[in-house]
């Protein structure tokens, strides 16, 4: 049986090819995006499985709107994806307080209110999934992207906690992280801060390290999500590409090693 899903982003990237998968295989989908036009394709191609909704994640009371006009439209909303968001680049130094407020304001607040919009109809239904594209940089971080990284983080520990908040109303979460894919994230859908010459070497040996082989390409991810929605057990957390885990599993080493290293101290501390 098919399922009804809500992706939010769908206008391009990883969205757009999530949502065109859904619909290959006969799912309902409501795809969100902030210029329908980018939609018309689908909507030729799939014409009444597809319901585009024109939304700024960033209005609270919209997003509520169309989580509500998807449900009043297919009657049931399985799987929410909140796949909304954009990348900042540059250093935190560099950063002005409109560049940051944006960046929270769309990566966290945007998947904040659509997540809180559909939970009551989850929970009446009596099963859900919330699908949260987050990415490895929630869990380890790469300088020039200071307020993503914070951003991603934010999204982890509120995801996490969410998980445990409604796994009694048979509702599930996931945190879908990926490494580096060759999608337009960094490109067309990137803002950039005004540099600082402090800060030149800092930014000239992150674009060093951008080396093709480290992207993923975001045409192989359908398989993945697929698997994902449709796990009766679904993971907490699934990385996605061959960078993602191992570089989590190298960095988690290193940080048990530092804190083990200071376990003395911190038992001192404890008073007891």
């Amino acid at each position: 049986m098919g399922k009804t899903i809500l992706i939010t982003g769908a206008s391009r990237g990883f969205g757009k090819i999530w949502a065109k998968a859904f619909l290959k295989r006969g799912d309902k989908v409501a795809a969100t995006a902030r210029n329908l036009e980018t939609l018309n394709d689908l909507v030729e191609e799939f014409g009444d499985s597809i319901l585009p909704i024109k939304l700024d994640v960033n209005n609270r009371e919209k997003v509520f709107a169309a989580v509500k006009k998807a449900k009043n439209h297919f009657g049931v909303i399985d799987v929410l994806i909140n796949n909304a968001g954009y990348g900042l680049f540059g250093t935190i130094e560099e950063t002005t307080e409109k560049e940051a407020r944006d960046q929270i304001e769309t990566n966290v607040f945007g998947l904040l209110w659509a997540s809180q919009a559909v939970l009551p109809f989850m929970r009446a239904q009596g099963h859900g999934h919330i699908v949260q594209v987050s990415s490895v940089l929630g869990i380890v971080t790469l300088p020039v992207l200071g307020i993503y990284n914070a951003s991603k983080f934010a999204v982890e520990g509120l995801s996490e906690t969410l998980a445990s908040e409604v796994a009694a109303f048979g509702i599930k979460v996931t945190l879908v992280e990926p490494n580096g894919f060759s999608t337009d994230w960094a490109g067309a859908s990137a803002v950039a801060t005004t540099p600082m010459k402090e800060y030149e070497k800092v930014r000239s040996d992150f674009q060093a390290g951008l080396t093709d082989d480290i992207f993923g390409n975001p045409e192989a991810t359908p398989e993945a999500i697929l698997k994902l929605i449709d796990s009766p057990n679904p993971p907490l957390r699934l990385f996605l590409g061959k960078i993602a885990l191992p570089w989590v599993k190298q960095v988690t080493t290193a940080r048990l090693e530092t804190w083990d290293s200071w376990r003395e101290v911190a038992d001192k501390a404890h008073g007891k």
